[in-house]
Parts: structure tokens; sequence; C-alpha cells
């Protein structure tokens, strides 16, 4: 069994905030993938279904962020899981808005979550980092990752998290690098005609039309100078 664990903080004030995203992530994979009802268990809404052949618990705490650890941790007790088999979603100041990294333990980086995540679990678990951005000053944090995401944002989010939706099976069955392949090819996706530059789409049609043969006489063509 896997754990995805999403970081946020409980209510409606919140439900759009930057810190939140972790929480989005989570409820784009329950809707897209059947998974059942949330629920409050584990001081969290958990919702269960089946990713890859895994059967996979959803876990959202409801702790508040920086309590996080300790609806993890009961989670874990009751399954008798192990940190190996949980994945932790959450906001990264460090990575540019609408980017995806994954890491195999290490430290929190200050992140509360995750400082409480690693005082209840230990460090050895697997954390999908969604980046935010930075505001480019430490004392701005607090108030940047409370703050909703701006409409201008809506775009590269929407396709973060069907990445994440996409790629939710293979992060269930441990592959990391086809988990990052199906968001990369949401966020970043392969480019088609309909996006090249004007000149180089211009230049592909010109090459592809075939020149009609000329076939007037060489007095046609003597006339049609002097057109």
């Amino acid at each position: 069994m896997k754990l995805f664990v999403g970081l946020g903080n409980p209510g409606p004030k919140y439900e759009r905030n930057r810190h939140n995203i972790g929480f989005m992530a989570l409820d784009q994979i329950a809707a897209d993938h059947g998974f059942s009802p949330w629920k409050s268990k584990f001081q969290a809404l958990i919702s269960e279904g089946v990713l890859g052949g895994e059967k996979v618990l959803l876990l959202k705490p409801q702790t508040f962020m920086n309590l996080s650890g300790q609806s993890v941790g009961e989670a874990m007790r009751f399954y008798k899981l192990t940190p190996a088999d949980v994945v932790v979603l959450h906001d990264e100041l460090d990575l540019a808005p609408g980017k995806a990294r994954m890491k195999q333990g290490g430290g929190h980086a200050g992140h509360n979550g995750l400082r409480s995540i690693h005082s209840h679990i230990g460090a050895d678990y697997a954390r999908v980092r969604l980046g935010i951005g930075h505001p480019g000053h430490k004392d701005a944090v607090a108030g940047y990752v409370l703050r909703d995401f701006p409409k201008a944002d809506e775009g590269w989010l929407d396709d973060l998290m069907r990445g994440i939706s996409d790629g939710a099976a293979e992060l269930a069955k441990g592959d990391g690098g086809k988990f990052m392949n199906a968001v990369a090819l949401r966020v970043a996706p392969p480019r088609s005609s309909a996006t090249k530059p004007k000149a180089e789409a211009k230049a592909e049609k010109a090459a592809s039309e075939e020149v009609a043969p000329d076939t007037r006489s060489p007095l046609e063509k003597l006339m049609d100078k002097f057109k």
C-alpha cells in the first residue's frame, strides 16, 4: 500500500493558497481516478483507491501545516507502513512556478510541514516538490505562501495538476522517471506545427508543396513578359 500525503491548511480560507498546492494535487488524483469520497480519519481527510495495481491512500492532514506529521504518523502506524511507502506532495519556494521535481529523503529546507513529518517518521520518504516561485525576500515568504494563486497562474497550475494525475499510477509503482515524463508532457508538450514560428511553418509549407510544371510554349512565355 502507498500513502500519498498532500500538504496544506484546512478550511475554505486557505483552499486556493500557494501553500495548499499539495491538497490540490490529491484532489485532482481523487477526481480523475475514481477514488472514494473523502472522510475524516487520522486527523485528516482520506480517500482510497487503486493506481497502477497498487492500493493507495490519499491523505490531507487537517492539523494545519505545522503539525502535519501527527496525521502522517498516525496513518502509518495504523497500516504498518514504512517511510518507503510514503510520498509527500508539497509547495516548493526554490522551484519556478509550474516546475516539479522528485526527491528521495534529505532535509526539510525550512518547510514547516516537512519539518513536522521529519519529527514523526524521519526523513526517508519521497517528495514531489511543486514549484510556486519565491517572493524574493525571506521576510515576505509567510505572506506569499498564504496568498491565493493569482488568475495569471491558473493556466500552468491546471497543467501541472493534470500532469501529476496523468502520472499518478507510475508514482504509485515507484517509477519516478515515468511519473516526471507524464508531468512534462502536460507542462511542456512537444511543439506542434500550430505552435511553430510563422517563418518556420511557412518554409515547411512551401517545401512540401509541389511546383506545377511550366507547360507554356516559348511564344507564350515571351508574351507573358510583356503583360
